[in-house]
C-alpha cells in the first residue's frame, strides 16, 4: 500500500515548484555545463563518469544539475561531443569512426583514436563489439585492405597468446601454440607481415603489446603481463571459445 505523502508535500503547488526548478536551472547555462564536462574529460584524459565528475574540484556543479538539464547524463555527454563510457550503440560507434575518417581524411587507425581518449570510445570497444577494428572501419563505409586484415587477426592470435603465457610471445613460443592449434597464422606469416626485414617480430611484439594495454592489461618493460589480470583475460577467451557462436575451427584461416 501506498504511503501518502507528507502534508508540506501534498501542499506543495505544481506551477510554483516547476517555476522554481526552471529559475535554478538558469544558474547555469546548457553551454557552461557541456563546457565544464569538457573541461573535466581533459583533467581526467578520459570522459567522466558521474562519480568521477561529482569529485572533480574543479567542475563547480554537480551531476545532478548536468541531468536536471539534459534529462540524463549520457544524454549530457553526448551534446558534449563525450562519448559515453559503457552504452554506446554499435550506430554510434560506426558514425563516430565516419566523423573521425572525414576530420583525418583517410581511413582512421587505432592510433589516431588512442589519440582522441575522452571524445573516442576506446579501441578496444570497438574490437568487442565487432570482432576487430577492421570490421568496424568496414561497416562505416571504409575500404580496409585484407593484408590489414590478417595483421588484425595476427594481433587477436598475438595477445590471446601472451595472455596465456604471462608475457609477449616469442618466435619459438609461437612455433610451440601453433602445434596445438591449426587455426593459428604460421610464425612466417607473421614474419612476412613485416617484410620480413630485421627487427620484425619485435615490430609485432611492439603491437601486441599495444592491443593488450588497449584492453586494460599491465605490460612491464620485459615484456611480462600482470599475472592476474592476464589469467582473467585468458579465461574469458576459453570461455568465448566453448560458447555456441564461437567460430568453428580453420575459419577464416585460408592464406591470401
Amino acid at each position: 500500500m501506498a504511503r501518502k505523502p507528507y502534508r508540506a508535500v501534498a501542499d506543495v503547488d505544481p506551477d510554483a515548484l516547476a517555476a522554481f526548478r526552471a529559475g535554478m536551472r538558469r544558474r547555469y547555462s546548457d553551454e557552461q555545463i557541456l563546457d565544464a564536462l569538457r573541461a573535466s574529460a581533459e583533467r581526467l584524459g578520459r570522459s567522466p563518469t558521474m562519480k568521477e565528475f561529482a569529485a572533480d574540484p574543479e567542475a563547480g556543479m554537480h551531476p545532478q544539475t548536468v541531468i536536471e538539464h539534459f534529462g540524463t547524463w549520457n544524454a549530457a555527454k553526448r551534446a558534449a561531443g563525450l562519448m559515453p563510457r559503457r552504452f554506446a550503440t554499435r550506430e554510434e560507434l560506426v558514425d563516430r569512426l565516419r566523423h573521425l575518417g572525414e576530420e583525418l581524411g583517410r581511413t582512421p587507425t587505432a592510433h589516431d583514436i588512442r589519440e582522441r581518449r575522452g571524445t573516442m570510445p576506446s579501441a578496444s570497444l570497438y574490437w568487442h563489439t565487432f570482432g576487430s577494428l577492421s570490421t568496424a572501419l568496414r561497416e562505416a563505409g571504409f575500404d580496409v585492405a585484407v593484408g590489414e586484415e590478417r595483421l588484425e587477426r595476427a594481433l587477436q592470435q598475438g595477445a590471446a597468446l601472451a595472455r596465456r603465457l604471462g608475457r609477449l610471445p616469442k618466435f619459438g613460443d609461437w612455433q610451440d601454440a601453433r602445434r596445438g592449434d591449426g587455426t593459428m597464422l604460421t610464425e612466417w606469416q607473421v614474419y612476412r607481415l613485416f617484410d620480413a626485414r630485421r627487427g620484425a617480430w619485435a615490430t609485432f611484439q611492439y603491437l601486441v603489446r599495444e592491443r593488450l594495454l588497449d584492453e586494460g592489461l599491465r605490460v612491464d618493460a620485459d615484456g611480462t603481463v600482470d599475472a592476474y589480470a592476464a589469467a582473467s583475460a585468458a579465461s574469458r577467451d576459453r570461455q568465448n571459445s566453448r560458447s555456441p557462436g564461437a567460430r568453428t575451427a580453420g575459419s577464416g584461416s585460408g592464406s591470401t
